[in-house]
Formats: structure tokens, sequence, C-alpha cells
């Protein structure tokens, strides 16, 4: 079986996963969390390269700020529970999107948890935390616009490998395989230039439900595709 090298997964179904089991919204975004943990373990043993989850978008504040406090208050402790699994399973994580939006307390986190695990040899694990891929394309072009403008870019020298460097996931290579969860069917803003020829798989398990036997499904639903990239299949060319 084929393994996909990069795999992406927007992380959704938490509150509902807690409402079946008649629980509030904030002790499904937990258990959502702990099972971020099982799935990395898990991916790096399958022979995953790079895994990126999508916790936090820029749409995401215009809920309850109870429940918005709380994503906070638990994206504050995963920060610390993060940096011990990542030295423990040398496992390299960096976090993409708009960090200027987070308080500071976060984003010295994010911080000590970037450089302690920059030289990590294992799993490179990426979270969307406040992002958004059109806030981050918006960003990439106002510091191309700006280098423009000092001189340290020729607009006729600006292609997609240029535009790629000013992107959150410059040096990440694009997802093979995107995996959403909890049965809807968009990709909510969510690495949109990254998956131009990414493979969808989209389950109706909750994320919190979601486990080992799960994912295999998704790989083996990425092993019967046929990513020709817009080229055709060769036994087409033999007319």
């Amino acid at each position: 079986m084929k393994i996909p090298q990069h795999v992406a997964i927007i992380l959704d179904g938490n509150g509902r996963w807690a409402k079946k089991k008649n629980m509030p919204r904030n002790y499904g975004h937990a258990q959502g969390s702990k099972n971020v943990e099982r799935i990395c373990e898990i991916a790096y043993k399958m022979g995953i390269k790079y895994l990126t989850v999508y916790a936090f978008s820029t749409e995401n504040w215009s809920r309850p700020s109870d429940e918005v406090n709380a994503l906070m208050k638990l994206l504050r402790n995963y920060m610390k529970t993060c940096l011990k699994t990542a030295e423990k399973n040398r496992m390299r994580v960096r976090v993409i999107g708009d960090k200027t939006g987070l308080d500071d307390d976060i984003r010295t986190r994010i911080e000590e948890l970037e450089e302690a695990s920059a030289g990590n040899d294992g799993l490179n694990f990426q979270i969307a935390i406040n992002y958004g891929s059109r806030d981050e394309m918006v960003r990439a072009i106002r510091r191309m616009a700006s280098d423009v403008r000092e001189g340290t870019v020729n607009p006729e020298e600006i292609d997609e490998t240029l535009f790629e460097t000013y992107l959150d996931t410059h040096g990440i290579p694009d997802p093979d395989l995107l995996i959403r969860t909890s049965g809807e069917l968009r990709l909510s803003n969510y690495l949109l230039w990254q998956m131009a020829y990414t493979e969808f798989y989209f389950t109706d398990v909750l994320w919190p439900d979601f486990t080992k036997e799960e994912l295999e499904k998704a790989i083996l639903q990425y092993n019967k595709r046929e990513r020709r990239y817009g080229k055709v299949k060769e036994e087409e060319t033999d007319v």
C-alpha cells in the first residue's frame, strides 16, 4: 500500500460528538485534542511524513465567546503537552496561520515549541491556528508587494515558485490527501493554494471517533485514485 507523504485533516465534529453524549461542546474539543496526539503517533508509524491539522480558523472567532475562551485555554494546555510529545517522539512542530491575532502568552509558547522541536527528525506536524487560506494569501501578497516596492523582488520574476515562498507552508510539500471528518463536504478556507491537486476523502465519522482503522480506510481509498496532474492515462496516448 502506498502511503501518502503529506496528509491534511479538517478536525470536524467535536461539538456534535459531545452533544450525542449529553456533554458540553468543550468536552468534545478536549477529547478531540487528545485524539490528535493519538493520530500523530499512528500516522508516523504508518510512514506518513507530514501531518497538518486545522485546529482553529479565522472564522472560528465568531463562535460564542465562552467557547472561544475555552478553545484558547485548551490550546494553551495543548502547547505544553505537545512540547513533551515532540521531545518523546522526535516530532517537529510548526504552527501556520496569523499568529499576531493570538495572545502574547500563546505566541510565546508557540515560539518555544517550534524552536525546541526544530531539529527533530520524526513526524513533521503542522497545526493551523487562526488560519484561513484567503487570509494567508492576502498576507503573502502584502509581503511580496512590500518587497517589490523596496526593489528586492522584480515583478517580472514573480511565478508560482516565488509566491509559495511567502506562504505559511513554505518548505512543506503540498498535501497528497485531505481527510475531513463529520460528513461535511467542503474545504472551509483550508489550504486552498496547496490543495490544487490533493485527493479528498470525506467520512461521516466524528473526529473524536477517528481511529487508526479509519485512517487506513482513507489511505486505501487514496490508493485507488490515479493522480494524473492534468495528464491523460498512458493507454489513452497509445491511439
